[in-house]
């Protein structure tokens, strides 16, 4: 028999708890970042869910991931918690907060990392938190307010915003050089070692169409993460093919080929509309810009 009693109001405690759920992943954090033990965590999210109908959590590994409804709720949650910083805040230009970031590990390093040590200068209540890997957009806007990636992006209830180019090209060691000898043109690099990522692994069109540029060579070390591009390479490894902007700062790699291998790849930011209204998030945002100009100027300035 159908209740004729109205569903309970959705309690803002719960979406909050949901929100320090979706922050770190795992109830035990959110509970200890809370004050609250465990078994309560879990108590107001399968209330929340009575609460909405539905799931707003699902395990992803080892970690709590939201779903649709749920990034629907989380929406709802950091309203709320906008609303109660306000009421206490007793400095209207006060700006504080947590930036969730999700980047690959060239940018989260090189450009986002020394961008917020600059806002933590102006702003010491505004602290970052970077989850690194090289992927698409998602298509769910999860937990983190922030996401960096290649290549354009193709989202929905987003905002993409094309942030600046860079350069994929092809370096060795000195030291490998002086072993090996310098292709003369790209036909030379078959079956020579190359590092790069890992090609089964690789899920952005950009970065696996940039092995077009080195036909026929081998894979020596692949990896995930492109600072181990970097390391092996300047090891001898083989010939990496690595950002500039991360290359060019090391003297012992040469860069081959320069007029005959390069690519040239955007970096995309997508964001939530409401995480762009954070005045946290907009005073990062001012510092990635000003980060990325000094990149620029610093490598024009090496030509």
């Amino acid at each position: 028999m159908a209740s004729h009693f109205p569903a309970p109001p959705t309690s803002a405690d719960d979406l909050l708890v949901l929100l320090a759920v979706a922050r770190s992943g795992r109830f035990t954090s959110a509970a200890q970042h809370l004050g609250l033990n465990h078994t309560t965590v879990a108590r107001r999210i399968a209330a929340l869910e009575s609460q909405l109908g539905g799931r707003v959590l699902s395990r992803d590994g080892g970690a709590w991931e939201l779903t649709p409804l749920g990034t629907r709720a989380l929406a709802a949650a950091e309203a709320v918690e906008q609303a109660l910083s306000g009421l206490d805040d007793g400095d209207a230009e006060r700006v504080e907060g947590l930036i969730r970031l999700s980047a690959t590990d060239g940018f989260s390093g090189f450009i986002a990392a020394p961008a917020m040590a600059a806002v933590r200068r102006r702003h010491p209540g505004v602290a970052l938190e970077i989850v690194t890997g090289t992927r698409q957009a998602a298509q769910q806007r999860g937990a983190a307010d922030l996401e960096v990636v290649v290549g354009r992006p193709q989202v929905h209830r987003a905002r993409a915003v094309h942030l600046a180019d860079y350069a994929l090209g092809l370096y060795a060691s000195r030291d490998f050089l002086r072993r090996h000898p310098a292709p003369a043109d790209p036909s030379d690099l078959a079956g020579r070692p190359l590092v790069y990522f890992i090609e089964s692994m690789l899920h952005v069109d950009v970065l696996d169409e940039a092995r077009r540029l080195v036909p026929g060579m081998t894979d020596s070390v692949a990896s995930t993460n492109v600072y181990v591009h970097v390391d092996a390479t300047r090891g001898g490894a083989g010939f990496g093919l690595l950002p500039a902007f991360l290359a060019d700062q090391h003297d012992d790699l040469v860069r081959v080929l320069p007029d005959q291998i390069e690519q040239r790849l955007p970096y995309w930011l997508v964001a939530r509309p409401d995480a762009l209204q954070q005045r946290a998030v907009a005073a990062f945002l001012d510092a990635l810009q000003e980060r990325l100009a000094e990149v620029r100027d610093a490598l024009l300035g090496r030509r």
